[in-house]
């Protein structure tokens, strides 16, 4: 192609090369962001592993091969749905010292998993502090026409984690003794159901079954199901939070449930806040200073529980 000679030295005029360039860009603004996102989700991959907790297939899963669904609502949150491939997704501290470590199991009322601001948020945070913190995507119970129940393979799935962990500390620098649960809402309840069913090694030939799977400590944050959650022998430690304002089964029944393990004799300890509601997390957005520093208060009960130096 020749260019007229008009436009002289600089052969195209800074206008024309303006056209092209923004001609150029919207042809190729899809390819150019299918790359960036492919880029830093391997970069996600890279620096927090996703690791599931059955390679060959978890148990009670078979013949189901649909892929997860993420929806990201108007506020940005990621919200994950049709898990069938149970994982976890480890944020471990850059220090190789001796740690303790927590599974975090998101909220979303056992039909979908609200994972940033109840998960990798707060994993993010908890590394930053020395602590392994490993996010927990289990199967959902009542997802719509769902096989999976609470009590039988969600709760295999955090016990799976638990196990998972336990099996790899050495590698990870985590103290086997003190390995807990966390849960936000519905994860409150799997993390609080955690820390009542718990027993020997399952019978099999798998090694990671051979750990047992009893949590060190539990933090229930805004749990639901708080009235079915019971103290039994050898329970761990536990850490309540809510909000004054949260409904009536969860802000009267985390009461309900830190007397239960104080007539027990088991240790705990009860936050509410009078401005919260249900669903806060951990979010940037977050402004009202009682609520935001609710990470702080339980990294100061962790090392009151001696979990923690």
């Amino acid at each position: 192609m020749r260019l007229p000679k008009l436009i002289g030295a600089n052969l195209i005029g800074e206008r024309q090369k303006k056209r092209i360039l923004m001609s150029l860009l919207h042809k190729f603004a899809p390819l150019l962001t299918t790359v960036l996102v492919s880029f830093g989700a391997l970069a996600q991959q890279n620096s927090h592993p996703e690791i599931l907790l059955w390679p060959n297939g978890a148990p009670g899963s078979q013949n189901k091969t649909g892929a997860e669904k993420v929806r990201v609502t108007d506020g940005g949150d990621h919200v994950i749905s049709n898990i069938h491939h149970p994982s976890i997704t480890a944020y471990l501290p850059d220090s190789k010292a001796l740690r303790v470590a927590i599974i975090i199991a998101p909220g979303g009322g056992h039909t979908e998993l609200w994972i940033d601001h109840e998960g990798y948020n707060v994993a993010k945070w908890l590394s930053e502090q020395g602590i392994a913190a490993f996010v927990l995507k289990y199967r959902l119970a009542k997802e719509p026409n769902s096989t999976y129940t609470v009590e039988g393979d969600e709760l295999a799935d955090i016990e799976r984690a638990i196990r998972l962990v336990k099996s790899r500390a050495k590698e990870w620098h985590i103290d086997s003794s003190r390995i807990g649960v966390m849960g936000f809402s519905a994860g409150g309840e799997l993390a609080g159901l955690a820390a009542m069913h718990f027993g020997d090694p399952h019978p099999s030939s798998d090694p990671i079954d051979q750990f047992n799977c009893r949590p060190a400590f539990q933090a229930l944050i805004y749990p639901g199901g708080a009235a079915k959650l019971l103290p039994v022998p050898s329970s761990p430690p536990l850490f309540v939070l809510g909000g004054y304002q949260d409904r009536n089964d969860i802000s009267e029944g985390i009461a309900q449930l830190y007397l239960r393990y104080k007539q027990a004799g088991v240790p705990a300890e009860l936050h509410i806040y009078s401005s919260a509601g249900h669903g806060f997390g951990m979010r940037a957005s977050t402004t009202e200073a009682a609520i935001a520093g609710w990470t702080h208060r339980f990294t100061e009960w962790l090392h009151e529980i001696k979990m923690r130096p």
